[in-house]
Order: C-alpha cells, then structure tokens, then sequence
C-alpha cells in the first residue's frame, strides 16, 4: 500500500473565541501564547529533570494518511508578489551551494512539546529577526489540530541538538504565530508556524543561567519567499520515526539532511493539502519543521529558508519513505514572519539563579 506520513502535532494557537466573522476580511496571521515567564519555568524544568529523560523520550508526532501525493499538471502554488528575501543574521558571506562538504547550520535545531501526557518531537530552525529570538517550525509543531483547543504544551527549541546534548542552551517558547486559514481551516498549504523564544538557559554551578539571545548564539537563517520553486535547495532535520516497513534507519539524536531540486504542485487531498512543493528524501517522522535552505553557504552555514518540511512518506510502494513536501513561501506567509519578526521576548532567569522573572523590557 502506498502512504503518505504526517507528522502532526499542533494545538490550536487560536480558541474560538478569536474567529472572525465570515463577512470580515480575511486574516493572515492568528496568534497565541505558549508560556508566561512563570510557566516558561516550568517547560525547562519539565524538559531537563533526571538528565533529560522527557527529551530523550519523546516521539514523532505522526498520522499516516491513505492517499500518495499527487503530482498535478496545472495550477498550483504561485507567487502573489514580486519575489523578496530577508538577510541571515551576520550575513559575513554570499550564500553559495559549491562546496563539497556540507556542514550542518547551528541555526538548526529540534523542538520538544507535549499533548496531554505524550512527548513528542519535531524540528526547527533560528531565523532573522528584530530581537534575535525566532523560530521557524511547521504548523503542526505548534497547534493541536486534533483537537484545536490550544497551544501545544512545554514547547521548546533545542538548536544544534546532539545526542541529548543541548550545546548553545534550550529556549522556551513565548508566543507562535500562523496563518489564520492553518488554525482555523486546518489548511496543510498554510503548514507553517514563527515562534519568539525567550533567552536561552542552561544549567551552571548549582543554578540556571542565561546564555543570552537564540541569533546571538547560533546566528538565524535570511527567509526568502515568492521565489521561483526548482531552486537547489538542502533540507535539514531529525528524523525519528521508523520507515513504514519498522526499519529504525534514524534515532532522532543527530541531525540529517537532503538536497536536490523541488517540484510542484503536490496535492494530497486528504490532508488539504494543494500546492505542496515536494523533494525526494528519506527522512522521516520527526523531521516535521526542518528548514528548506535556498543558497545555503556550507562555509558559513547560512542561506534563505525557502519553506519547511510538512508532509512525508511511501510514494512507490515499497514501504519506505522517500518524498517530502513543504507549503510554498509567498507574500501572505512573509505577512505573517513579518508579524512576529519585530517582537520582543525577554529573559526568564532572575539575578539568583532561579526562574519565573516577571517580564520587564
């Protein structure tokens, strides 16, 4: 049989009571709160007790779907605007694809949050922004489509994650942005989420202590959007789940990557999903909200996200996965990184050590 593999895992960032009439425009963006400074305590220390035994269990969060991605000769994604990109933080290098080693971006990393008692895992990446505090992730690593009630719980960003090792810190989630035809319409074409975090913390001495800004640390990603799809692009992630034949190929405890030239559109129709681009790849479950990188510099680990990993698995047959497929970046997504790209986040660790500070900007 062939299937198709959707990594969901996204509590409804917007309640009820944030819909818009129908006679209203529509919105673009929908937002919701992840963690005040007072639960952000409580997601780290959910996260790093006993050695980081919760990170070390989570799972992918993943629904196989019946139908194949569909390859569709007319229509499809298409840009609304003249094409634009936004610079990667630093920007010490023309991005280039040339280089014969590829080195894994710092801005990449893997998200950690929960749906009542299950942990589960996605992937993300650090991105440009005003404060040097956003993260780019798929949609579905932020709300509960399931059961659209609320934000995902303990959600976090561990960027350059390796085998339980957080090296530049854990940064909690703030706040999350989406598109409002994702949380509202559960549109997969609108797969995508930004999230502020707050400063990163890590553990010293006997007490927490604040390593500072996420982009300070690990620098973040240029974001590029109208942009003419069939551009080499590399994709970056954590795939964990098994391929559907029960082949463990991937842990979840190191990053992996793919390369090539995306096509579209891509329609799966049972996830409402229409103008997918799609690469040949093989990750898996878990690589949900990896970075799609356009001109990504391996000496200088940067370059454009272009889109992020949404849709995944079986086209041929075979029981193993081998497509995946990310919503296309066009102005409406760029209205909604635009939202979230100016605000501010703060830290959450007080002079002594302990957590909860109240916000002060």
């Amino acid at each position: 049989m062939k299937r198709i593999l959707l990594p969901v895992g996204v509590a409804g960032l917007v309640a009820a009571s944030l819909a818009v009439p129908a006679s209203a425009a529509p919105k673009l963006g929908t937002s919701a709160k992840l963690a005040t400074p007072a639960a952000a305590a409580d997601t780290l220390e959910f996260w790093t007790a006993d050695g980081g035994k919760n990170l070390k269990a989570a799972a992918p969060y993943g629904l196989e779907h019946a139908r194949v991605p569909k390859h569709v000769s007319t229509g499809g994604p298409a840009a609304d605007g003249k094409p634009g990109v936004v610079p990667a933080i630093g920007d010490e290098a023309k991005p280039t694809t040339s280089s014969k080693n590829v080195n894994l971006p710092k801005s990449a990393g893997r998200v950690f949050f929960t749906l009542g008692d299950s942990l589960f895992s996605c992937s993300a990446s650090s991105i440009q922004s005003a404060y040097k505090n956003l993260v780019a992730t798929a949609g579905h690593c932020a709300y509960d489509l399931e059961s659209n009630a609320s934000v995902v719980g303990h959600w976090v960003f561990i960027p350059g994650y390796y085998q339980g090792k957080a090296p530049w810190g854990v940064y909690v989630g703030k706040t999350a942005y989406t598109h409002y035809d994702f949380s509202v319409y559960e549109d997969i074409d609108r797969d995508f989420a930004f999230v502020t975090v707050y400063n990163g913390i890590t553990w010293s001495e006997d007490k927490w202590k604040d390593v500072g800004r996420l982009g300070d640390n690990v620098g973040g990603l240029g974001f590029a959007y109208n942009q003419k799809v069939g551009q080499n692009v590399f994709v970056f992630g954590y795939p964990t789940a098994a391929h559907p034949d029960g082949d463990y190929t991937y842990t979840g405890s190191t990053m992996k990557w793919c390369y090539g030239k995306p096509v579209y559109p891509v329609a799966e129709k049972s996830v409402k999903a229409e103008e997918h681009m799609a690469l040949r790849c093989s990750l898996t479950g878990g690589a949900s909200g990896g970075p799609w990188i356009i001109k990504y510099s391996s000496t200088a680990r940067k370059g454009y996200l272009n889109g992020v990993s949404s849709l995944g698995g079986d086209t041929d047959g075979n029981n193993r996965s081998d497509l995946i497929t990310s919503p296309y970046f066009d102005g409406e997504t760029y209205a909604v990184y635009k939202t979230a790209a100016p605000l501010w986040s703060g830290s959450i660790v007080k002079k002594d050590g302990t957590l909860g500070i109240t916000e002060v900007k």
